[in-house]
Protein backbone atom coordinates (compact mmCIF):
# COMPACT_ATOMS: atom_id res chain seq x y z
CA UNK A 1 0.00 0.00 0.00
CA UNK A 2 1.34 3.41 -1.01
CA UNK A 3 2.07 5.85 1.77
CA UNK A 4 0.21 9.18 1.50
CA UNK A 5 1.73 12.48 2.50
CA UNK A 6 0.48 16.02 2.77
CA UNK A 7 2.19 18.42 0.36
CA UNK A 8 2.61 22.19 0.47
CA UNK A 9 1.21 22.33 -3.06
CA UNK A 10 0.72 26.08 -3.45
CA UNK A 11 3.38 27.93 -1.45
CA UNK A 12 2.26 31.50 -2.22
CA UNK A 13 -1.45 30.94 -1.64
CA UNK A 14 -0.92 28.79 1.46
CA UNK A 15 1.57 31.30 2.88
CA UNK A 16 -0.89 34.12 2.18
CA UNK A 17 -3.65 32.24 4.06
CA UNK A 18 -1.34 31.45 7.00
CA UNK A 19 0.01 35.00 7.25
CA UNK A 20 -3.52 36.41 7.02
CA UNK A 21 -4.57 34.07 9.83
CA UNK A 22 -1.70 35.40 11.96
CA UNK A 23 -2.69 38.98 11.12
CA UNK A 24 -6.30 38.19 12.08
CA UNK A 25 -5.17 36.72 15.40
CA UNK A 26 -2.92 39.74 16.05
CA UNK A 27 -5.86 42.03 15.31
CA UNK A 28 -7.88 40.33 18.05
CA UNK A 29 -4.98 40.31 20.51
CA UNK A 30 -4.35 44.04 19.98
CA UNK A 31 -8.05 45.02 19.98
CA UNK A 32 -7.79 46.22 16.37
CA UNK A 33 -4.59 48.25 16.74
CA UNK A 34 -2.48 46.04 14.46
CA UNK A 35 -4.99 46.37 11.62
CA UNK A 36 -5.16 50.13 12.11
CA UNK A 37 -1.38 50.53 12.06
CA UNK A 38 -0.36 47.95 9.45
CA UNK A 39 -3.20 46.16 7.66
CA UNK A 40 -5.78 48.81 6.71
CA UNK A 41 -5.23 51.50 4.12
CA UNK A 42 -6.88 54.86 4.56
CA UNK A 43 -6.27 58.49 3.61
CA UNK A 44 -3.11 58.95 5.67
CA UNK A 45 -0.49 61.56 4.73
CA UNK A 46 1.72 60.77 1.73
CA UNK A 47 4.66 61.96 3.86
CA UNK A 48 4.22 58.90 6.07
CA UNK A 49 6.18 55.84 4.88
CA UNK A 50 3.49 53.63 6.42
CA UNK A 51 0.98 54.93 3.88
CA UNK A 52 2.97 53.18 1.15
CA UNK A 53 3.42 50.01 3.20
CA UNK A 54 -0.33 49.82 3.84
CA UNK A 55 -1.06 50.14 0.10
CA UNK A 56 0.25 46.55 -0.06
CA UNK A 57 -0.40 45.06 3.40
CA UNK A 58 -4.12 45.88 3.64
CA UNK A 59 -4.85 42.67 1.70
CA UNK A 60 -3.58 40.63 4.66
CA UNK A 61 -5.93 42.18 7.23
CA UNK A 62 -9.58 41.26 7.78
CA UNK A 63 -12.31 42.80 9.91
CA UNK A 64 -13.55 39.54 11.40
CA UNK A 65 -13.41 35.78 11.15
CA UNK A 66 -16.27 35.49 8.63
CA UNK A 67 -14.54 38.09 6.41
CA UNK A 68 -11.30 36.08 6.65
CA UNK A 69 -12.98 32.70 6.08
CA UNK A 70 -14.97 33.86 3.04
CA UNK A 71 -11.89 35.34 1.37
CA UNK A 72 -9.67 32.37 2.18
CA UNK A 73 -12.20 29.86 0.85
CA UNK A 74 -11.97 31.50 -2.58
CA UNK A 75 -8.20 31.99 -2.33
CA UNK A 76 -7.66 28.33 -1.46
CA UNK A 77 -10.09 27.18 -4.13
CA UNK A 78 -8.80 29.27 -7.05
CA UNK A 79 -5.23 30.13 -6.05
CA UNK A 80 -3.57 26.70 -6.30
CA UNK A 81 -4.84 26.18 -9.86
CA UNK A 82 -3.59 29.63 -10.87
CA UNK A 83 -0.26 29.15 -9.09
CA UNK A 84 0.26 25.80 -10.81
CA UNK A 85 -0.57 27.29 -14.22
CA UNK A 86 1.29 30.61 -13.97
CA UNK A 87 3.89 30.00 -11.27
CA UNK A 88 4.47 31.39 -7.80
CA UNK A 89 6.23 34.55 -8.94
CA UNK A 90 3.31 35.56 -11.17
CA UNK A 91 0.83 35.02 -8.34
CA UNK A 92 2.95 37.17 -6.01
CA UNK A 93 3.02 39.88 -8.67
CA UNK A 94 -0.77 39.73 -9.14
CA UNK A 95 -1.31 39.97 -5.37
CA UNK A 96 1.06 42.95 -5.06
CA UNK A 97 -0.32 44.79 -8.09
CA UNK A 98 -3.90 44.19 -6.98
CA UNK A 99 -3.16 45.42 -3.46
CA UNK A 100 -1.41 48.52 -4.77
CA UNK A 101 -4.12 49.38 -7.31
CA UNK A 102 -6.95 48.89 -4.78
CA UNK A 103 -5.02 50.87 -2.15
CA UNK A 104 -4.34 53.76 -4.53
CA UNK A 105 -7.92 53.80 -5.83
CA UNK A 106 -9.22 53.88 -2.27
CA UNK A 107 -6.79 56.65 -1.26
CA UNK A 108 -7.69 58.87 -4.22
CA UNK A 109 -11.40 58.16 -4.65
CA UNK A 110 -12.63 57.48 -1.11
CA UNK A 111 -10.69 59.65 1.36
CA UNK A 112 -13.07 58.88 4.23
CA UNK A 113 -13.10 55.08 3.77
CA UNK A 114 -10.67 52.55 5.26
CA UNK A 115 -9.92 49.44 3.20
CA UNK A 116 -8.98 46.09 4.69
CA UNK A 117 -9.10 42.54 3.32
CA UNK A 118 -8.19 40.26 0.45
CA UNK A 119 -11.41 40.73 -1.52
CA UNK A 120 -9.64 42.59 -4.31
CA UNK A 121 -7.20 39.68 -4.68
CA UNK A 122 -10.06 37.18 -4.60
CA UNK A 123 -11.81 39.00 -7.44
CA UNK A 124 -8.54 39.20 -9.37
CA UNK A 125 -8.29 35.41 -9.04
CA UNK A 126 -11.93 34.93 -10.10
CA UNK A 127 -11.43 36.90 -13.32
CA UNK A 128 -8.01 35.31 -13.95
CA UNK A 129 -9.57 31.87 -13.62
CA UNK A 130 -12.18 32.66 -16.25
CA UNK A 131 -9.32 33.22 -18.73
CA UNK A 132 -7.61 29.84 -18.15
CA UNK A 133 -9.08 28.32 -21.31
CA UNK A 134 -8.58 31.44 -23.43
CA UNK A 135 -7.21 30.88 -26.94
CA UNK A 136 -5.99 33.50 -29.41
CA UNK A 137 -8.81 34.82 -31.57
CA UNK A 138 -11.53 33.52 -29.23
CA UNK A 139 -13.42 35.03 -26.34
CA UNK A 140 -14.86 32.34 -24.07
CA UNK A 141 -18.51 32.93 -23.21
CA UNK A 142 -17.63 32.21 -19.57
CA UNK A 143 -15.36 35.27 -19.53
CA UNK A 144 -18.16 37.49 -20.82
CA UNK A 145 -20.70 36.08 -18.36
CA UNK A 146 -18.36 36.32 -15.36
CA UNK A 147 -17.42 39.91 -16.27
CA UNK A 148 -21.02 41.05 -16.85
CA UNK A 149 -22.41 39.34 -13.74
CA UNK A 150 -19.47 40.43 -11.59
CA UNK A 151 -19.38 44.07 -12.70
CA UNK A 152 -23.17 44.32 -12.69
CA UNK A 153 -23.37 42.97 -9.15
CA UNK A 154 -20.67 45.33 -7.90
CA UNK A 155 -22.28 48.38 -9.48
CA UNK A 156 -25.72 47.41 -8.16
CA UNK A 157 -24.42 46.77 -4.65
CA UNK A 158 -22.31 49.93 -4.72
CA UNK A 159 -25.38 52.03 -5.51
CA UNK A 160 -28.25 50.28 -3.75
CA UNK A 161 -26.81 48.22 -0.87
CA UNK A 162 -25.65 49.96 2.30
CA UNK A 163 -23.00 47.64 3.71
CA UNK A 164 -19.38 47.82 4.74
CA UNK A 165 -18.05 46.23 1.54
CA UNK A 166 -15.75 48.03 -0.86
CA UNK A 167 -17.22 47.32 -4.27
CA UNK A 168 -14.51 49.55 -5.73
CA UNK A 169 -11.84 47.13 -4.46
CA UNK A 170 -13.72 44.23 -6.04
CA UNK A 171 -13.92 46.03 -9.38
CA UNK A 172 -10.22 47.01 -9.26
CA UNK A 173 -9.29 43.42 -8.42
CA UNK A 174 -11.48 42.13 -11.23
CA UNK A 175 -9.82 44.49 -13.71
CA UNK A 176 -6.34 43.46 -12.59
CA UNK A 177 -7.31 39.78 -12.83
CA UNK A 178 -8.88 40.21 -16.27
CA UNK A 179 -5.82 42.05 -17.62
CA UNK A 180 -3.46 39.50 -16.07
CA UNK A 181 -5.50 36.53 -17.30
CA UNK A 182 -5.78 37.91 -20.81
CA UNK A 183 -2.12 38.91 -21.01
CA UNK A 184 -0.75 35.67 -19.56
CA UNK A 185 -2.92 33.48 -21.77
CA UNK A 186 -2.21 35.54 -24.86
CA UNK A 187 1.54 34.92 -24.33
CA UNK A 188 0.92 31.20 -23.90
Amino acid sequence: MKKRRITFNSPVVLSFAIISFGVMAANYLTAGLSNQLLFTTYHSPLTSPMTYVRFFTHVLGHMGWSHYINNMMYMLLLGPMLEEKYGSRTIIEVILITGLMAGLANWFLFPTVALCGASSVVFAFILMTSFTSFKEGEIPLTVILVAVIFIGQQIYEGIFVADNISNMAHIVGGIVGAVAGYTLNKKA
